[in-house]
């Protein structure tokens, strides 16, 4: 299959039985419920204040990035039939912090997603480097030894992630997702068929400014020195939106261009993406289909990246 003769600018995230499309004016959550049927919710696409301004808008969108999508996997949430909770504890629990009916815990629940994340990729890679450090008596390559401790948490956390039924059902949904886009790139018919046919591998995706943002992270941190735990910690955190910022460039630019630079810099996003992104059954292509439908411009142009 050729490759797409268009780029767009739209992208999806992978919920759970579902996934939430974003258009240039409209954003459409589709979820494949338990009757066969597919529910659709479309709003408004949040608009990036920061969209013409270089660096700033990657931090701005990657704010309204997780804004959303918090709100959408709490959403799918709504619409999974779990087993009955046993215990007043776990009712509790799942009614008002997994159902988010209660805007504090969401709060709360975020708060500790967010320490969880910085504790693996900022606080736990330099503190293990320190330890090897004073065990071994290793005082040169710190900066590569801890790059790499970061580059094994952050595979060995996805590659097991995966192998969680619900979570790996969700990386089946971003395979729908990234096959039904190529299609639609392509100006190919959206169906089943048609879309079944495309890649599940897709420069520009979640996974890719992630990735990216690892080995960004790696050089610049490279650059701070190696004092007390905790201050490095805390420096690492005040130069994550740069880091922010230089990988949403370098996605956008290789989102826009076809050349060897663009190659280089979708690479590694393409490699993880094999940890990430599944092949999708029917049902599910189905699901990406109505969600891109539903978000669709009249006038397909504005679609365009």
């Amino acid at each position: 299959m050729n490759q797409e003769t268009f780029k767009t600018s739209i992208g999806g995230q992978a919920v759970m039985e579902g996934l939430a499309m974003k258009g240039p004016k409209k954003t459409c959550l589709a979820i494949r419920l338990s009757d066969g049927s597919i529910y659709q919710e479309l709003s408004d696409t949040p608009v990036n204040p920061f969209a013409k301004i270089p660096l700033l808008r990657g931090v701005a969108s990657f704010v309204l990035a997780l804004k959303s999508g918090y709100y959408f996997l709490l959403k799918s949430s709504e619409f999974v039939d779990d087993e009955p909770s046993e215990g007043k504890i776990e009712q509790y629990i799942n009614e008002k912090v997994l159902k988010g009916n209660n805007s504090f815990l969401n709060w709360v629940v975020a708060l500790l997603a967010g320490a969880l994340s910085i504790g693996l990729f900022f606080f736990l890679p330099t503190l293990i480097t320190s330890l090897l450090s004073k065990l071994l008596g290793i005082t040169q390559y710190l900066n590569l030894i801890e790059g790499l401790v970061k580059l094994v948490i952050f595979i060995s956390y996805i590659a097991l992630a995966s192998r969680v039924k619900e979570i790996n059902r969700v990386f089946r949904y971003h395979g729908a997702e990234h096959k039904t886009i190529f299609c639609f790139e392509q100006q190919l018919p959206l169906t089943v068929e048609n879309v079944r046919k495309c890649s599940r591998f897709h420069p520009r995706c979640g996974t890719s400014f992630m990735f990216i943002s690892l080995l960004l992270s790696i050089l610049v941190f490279s650059l701070i020195p190696w004092t007390s735990t905790g201050i490095r910690v805390l420096l690492k955190l005040v130069t994550l939106p740069l880091i922010m910022s230089l990988s949403f460039e370098c996605i956008r630019y290789s989102g826009r261009h076809d050349n060897l630079l663009s190659k280089i810099l979708s690479f590694p996003g393409l490699l993880i993406q094999r940890l990430t992104v599944f092949e999708p059954d029917d049902e599910m292509i189905e699901v990406a289909i109505t969600s891109l439908n539903a978000v669709l411009p009249e006038d397909l142009s504005e679609a365009s990246l």
